[in-house]
């Protein structure tokens, strides 16, 4: 009985290799929208639309958590579709183009969220929009892999085109904080007064995107289409959908459970930096500079890590990168638990060692599905991926807050804010487990 699936229907099957510049143009798309995720949605805006300017802090972290719930329940609902439009119109590039533009508008705009409760509706509405905005240019985006890869080098690939993400990001972190957010007055006179410093980040967030993603737009061109493209509709487009989900199903049930698996570990990683600053501040006392600095050097770590797991995963194949790094983070996540009171520089050590797998774990997910989807059909799947990981995006918050309440009942402590590492480090158990039986490309499976 074989442990692997087979790639010979694989769109990356019979590719060249691609030109370095078309696979940095590519990986240029991350680098560029990185502050989407990294200044927008995690250190900077969001932090501003939740301060007390805003209102009640209880009320603004509500309003971002519906917000956000919100925003990944239309996701999840529209991925697939949207997806399976591109790959049968075969527009991606155009598509992945008006969304980074319009990500780009979107950040800009939000210079005009002042700070005063009034607007903190406004500033949700187009955060929750770039957000949904973003998550649907990313399927776009790792659809494209297969253009610019082969099923030799498409690990090395996946993984340059994420560390490039996390490099970008803390990059553009740095020049805001620095030029802009940190001083008394910053650059061009910028000061706080008013939301000034953060407003005006905004407007340097749309403009790094528009500059740094050109590069992609000049040398991704959509191929063009031979035969003339079916129009579906909406309610059609779903029932399609249905059809390749079953088709899928019957012609290979390890990818669908390949997409279940990732879903559980990938909520997981997105649990390891969603609430390392909480743990840094609350468990081992960061002041908010000391968890800039954490950030900035955690990204860099788990940025230049993917790039060099990247050629791991084309050596020994991506599930085997994956159990790695999922074992690896479940045993230092124990270790950050137990270790908790020797201070700072268990955090320093073993939380920094944990970034340095989250990245590779993801870059091989990436690479492990690309393996696997047929020429047509990249759009669709990777929809898929999105919708399975925004379906249980709930576990690793609630895992977390579980945890922290069953040590404030067993311990008796007022803070046991780290008692929460260890409900990340079950759903990441978890998912390595699940994982384990899920077949892998036939070109790095042993029979």
């Amino acid at each position: 009985m074989t442990n692997s699936l087979p790639v010979e229907g694989s769109a990356l099957e019979g590719n060249r290799p691609s030109p370095r510049r078309k696979v940095w143009a590519w990986a240029m798309w991350d680098w560029g929208t990185q502050p989407l995720n990294t200044v927008i949605i995690t250190f900077v805006f969001s932090v501003y639309i939740t301060g007390k300017a805003f209102g009640p802090e209880n009320v603004t972290a509500q309003a971002l958590a519906l917000s956000t719930g919100i925003a990944g329940l239309i996701v999840a609902l529209i991925a697939p579709v949207l997806g399976q439009r591109s790959d049968r119109t075969g527009r991606t590039v155009f598509n992945l183009r008006w969304q980074t533009w319009l990500i780009a508008a979107l950040a800009a705009a939000l210079f005009f969220v002042r700070p005063a409760p009034e607007y903190l509706w406004l500033g949700l509405g187009i955060l929750g929009v770039a957000s949904i905005i973003g998550e649907l240019a990313n399927v776009n985006y790792y659809s494209l892999i297969d253009e610019v890869s082969t099923k030799d080098n498409v690990g090395r690939v996946s993984g340059f085109g994420w560390g490039m993400g996390y490099l970008g990001g803390i990059v553009a972190l740095l020049v805001l904080y620095f030029g802009f957010i940190s001083p008394d007055v910053g650059l061009f006179g910028v000061t706080s007064d008013d939301g000034m410093d953060i407003r005006a980040s905004m407007i340097v967030c749309g403009v790094w995107i528009l500059l740094f993603t050109l590069p992609t737009f000049l040398a991704l061109k959509d191929k063009p289409r031979t035969a003339p493209v079916e129009k579906v509709g909406i309610v059609r487009s779903y029932g399609l959908l249905v059809d390749s989900i079953k088709k899928l199903w019957r012609s290979s049930p390890h990818t669908v459970f390949f997409l279940a698996a990732s879903a559980l570990f990938r909520d997981g990683l997105s649990g390891v930096f969603a609430f390392g600053a909480v743990l840094a501040s609350l468990t081992f006392g960061f002041s908010p500079g000391d968890v800039i600095i954490f950030g900035a050097v955690a990204n860099i770590v788990a940025g230049v890590s993917t790039i060099l797991f990247g050629y791991v995963d084309d050596w020994i194949g991506p599930k085997k990168v994956i159990l790695i790094s999922l074992a690896a983070l479940v045993a230092l996540g124990l270790g950050v638990f137990f270790l908790h009171d020797r201070g700072q520089i268990v955090f320093w050590t073993l939380g920094m060692a944990m970034t340095a797998f989250v990245g590779p774990a993801q870059s091989a997910s990436r690479s492990f599905l690309a393996r696997l989807i047929p020429e047509g059909k990249a759009g669709e799947i990777f929809g898929l991926y999105a919708t399975t990981g925004r379906a249980i995006s709930f576990l690793s918050p609630a895992a977390f807050g579980l945890a922290v309440g069953l040590g404030a009942a067993i311990t008796g402590e007022e803070n046991t804010a780290y008692w929460g590492i260890m409900g990340i480090v079950l759903i990441l158990l978890a998912g390595l487990l699940v994982l384990i039986p899920v077949k892998e490309p036939a070109d790095h499976a042993v029979d």
